[in-house]
């Protein structure tokens, strides 16, 4: 059997969002659909794996609700494990439930779309721009695009912390990038508000990018929140590829993540084989968060 998952979004008004959750919930159990679908009052947000079969009637479902037709859905070859039960959730917003206090509404606020495209084009070019990366630095460890800013939060709700860095960007474009494009939206948003002009976001997400354009100016893997953990669009064997995450404990490369067990922490790490025999149980060299 062939499984797919979807990833998508939408920001738009919901003006039920307990409603919208029990009829995902309902219509995620009737297809046998797996995944994390977040219902806020300023959209959804889901990625569900299932049946080729079974993802099309979900994707017509969806069609059928005014509110979420026009949806651009990423699709990608599922393993049918890639998510071990279904959980819908409504939230005060649709990325970590913690930056509704933004007052950021994309429908009204949001940076200038950059097609993949263009942006390779850009890097084709050597246009002068500057590309930030807007996932949690765990993520872009294992990959990420060539001369990228990558700003040290942890959470994307700490992204107001480095706006002060980030301002000072102003000779040049600004591109942010996330792994399918819904924290560019509300993250260009919140650099527009604060008095930035030039921004841009990637159209539909680092996914969407790395599907026409393997290995070419993004080097390494793209970290996912499912079973996968790591995607690749091109065999890791190619002479292109760039292995980028490195071991915490020696700093070798490795592409190889691992949870802290210290229950009061549970970070995601990268750590060879070699040392996690060696650090067993495995906790944060640098010492966990609390």
């Amino acid at each position: 059997m062939s499984y797919q998952i979807l990833l998508y979004y939408k920001y738009v008004e919901v003006a039920d969002p307990e409603a919208v959750k029990l009829w995902q919930r309902v219509l995620c159990q009737l297809l046998g659909l797996k995944g994390r679908i977040i219902i806020a009052p300023e959209g959804i947000n889901g990625t569900v794996e299932g049946p080729v079969a079974k993802i099309k009637l979900y994707v017509q479902a969806m069609n059928e609700y005014p509110p979420f037709r026009e949806i651009n859905y990423k699709r990608s070859e599922g393993t049918g494990e890639a998510f071990p039960s279904l959980s819908v959730k409504v939230r005060t917003d649709i990325i970590s439930n913690s930056v509704a206090d933004w007052g950021v509404n994309p429908n009204q606020l949001t940076g200038k779309y950059l097609s993949a495209d263009e942006l390779h084009q850009w890097y084709e070019s050597g246009k002068k721009f500057y590309l930030v990366d807007m996932r949690n630095d765990y993520e872009h460890k294992s990959g990420h695009f060539e001369n990228a800013i990558l700003p040290a939060i942890e959470n994307f709700r700490d992204l107001p912390a480095v706006l002060p860095e980030l301002k000072q960007l102003t000779d040049a474009p600004v591109v942010t990038v996330c792994t399918g494009g819904v924290r560019c939206e509300k993250a260009t948003g919140l650099l527009l508000k604060n008095g930035m002009q030039d921004v841009y976001q990637l159209k539909d997400g680092i996914v969407t990018y790395m599907e026409k354009y393997p290995n070419q100016h993004f080097k390494g893997k793209l970290y996912v929140f499912d079973n996968r953990i790591l995607m690749d669009f091109a065999s890791d064997r190619e002479p292109e590829h760039e292995v980028v995450g490195r071991c915490v404990y020696c700093q070798q490369p490795s592409e190889q993540y691992i949870n802290c067990t210290n229950d009061a922490c549970h970070r995601h790490l990268i750590c060879c084989s070699d040392c996690l025999a060696e650090h067993t149980p495995f906790t944060c060299p640098q010492g966990c968060r609390a």
